[in-house]
């Protein structure tokens, strides 16, 4: 199993990229967004993840700034959610397919591109977060084909599920994904069957929350006693501990990190190097899962 790269939307990458929510957090020291993600880019990621509704539309703004054509970078973005500034949480959910269109045509406008690489239809079918209601509750095949319609207008590249079941995952085959998106991490195990299903189909898994916590009530990897044993054991950190875990478990596992440090990036990107033999995989693999169906709201 290679711990450097993968196939990712018809090419090889690197299997750590980044993720790049948390470029939010620089919103005031914009040109240190900028050279994050160009040190990001420098130590070789060349994915990144993104959405419109990151920051409000800033995050897309330093992806389109801090990139140039020859860093050659898949630029992957998400729909199913919109922009929500001033409300109680900071977004709003945006699942009809005609607020899917908008989305794109948002990125679009946003990363100034004709085409968007990769897209990710965020459903709300499992994991932890938020759930339809409403007009808001609208069936997977209706959201499928207007992904797939923007797919042969050339708007989009690919397509990707996120926050879906396995069944979802089943009924969309036809449609032809690249990647799926769920929280999972060491201790949030729950998808397991999709994530075997994923391998078997050659679709990445990108999990998010692959250190689990982020929401009250979610375990953290990094609270782990056995993690920080085995961190301890091979002078590495426990978040390093637990990311390689990610990439040994499976060969089709690419992983987003996300931070605003470049010394955090620095060490997220150096988890490629980190060996884990059989006895040490076989004493995290023991660690028993929890569930990672935590609701907001």
């Amino acid at each position: 199993m290679s711990t450097t790269t993968a196939s990712f939307a018809g090419r090889t990458v690197f299997r750590i990229g980044y993720g790049a929510m948390q470029l939010e957090r620089l919103h005031d020291r914009r040109g240190e967004a900028v050279a994050l993600l160009r040190r990001a880019i420098e130590l070789g990621a060349d994915h990144v993840d993104t959405a419109e509704f990151y920051g409000f539309g800033f995050v897309n703004d330093v992806i389109r700034e801090a990139l140039r054509p020859e860093d050659d970078v898949l630029v992957v973005t998400k729909v199913g959610a919109d922009p929500n500034p001033g409300g109680r949480l900071p977004l709003r959910l945006a699942q009809r397919p005609e607020q899917l269109r908008a989305s794109v045509e948002d990125n679009l406008r946003s990363l100034g591109v004709d085409r968007l690489a990769v897209v990710n239809l965020r459903r709300l079918d499992t994991g932890p977060g938020l759930r339809p209601e409403g007009d808001q509750v609208v069936d997977l095949d209706d959201q499928l084909a207007v992904m797939t319609a923007l797919r042969d207008e050339g708007k989009i590249g690919a397509v990707g599920l996120s926050g879906i079941t396995l069944d979802g995952l089943r009924r969309a085959l036809p449609a032809g994904v690249v990647c799926v998106q769920n929280a999972y991490s060491l201790f949030s195990r729950d998808d397991e069957d999709i994530l075997k299903l994923c391998t078997a189909e050659g679709i990445a898994w990108v999990p998010f929350f692959p250190l689990g916590g982020t929401f009250p009530g979610l375990p953290k990897v990094t609270d782990e006693p056995v993690v920080h044993a085995v961190a301890e054991s091979l002078g590495v950190t426990p978040s390093q501990v637990g990311l390689a875990w990610l990439l040994h478990h499976a060969p089709n596992v690419l992983l987003i990190p996300g931070t605003a440090d470049a010394a955090h990036l620095e060490a997220n990107i150096a988890v490629g190097e980190i060996t884990l033999d059989t006895p040490t995989l076989a004493t995290l693999d023991a660690v028993q899962s929890r569930s990672s169906q935590a609701p907001i709201g």
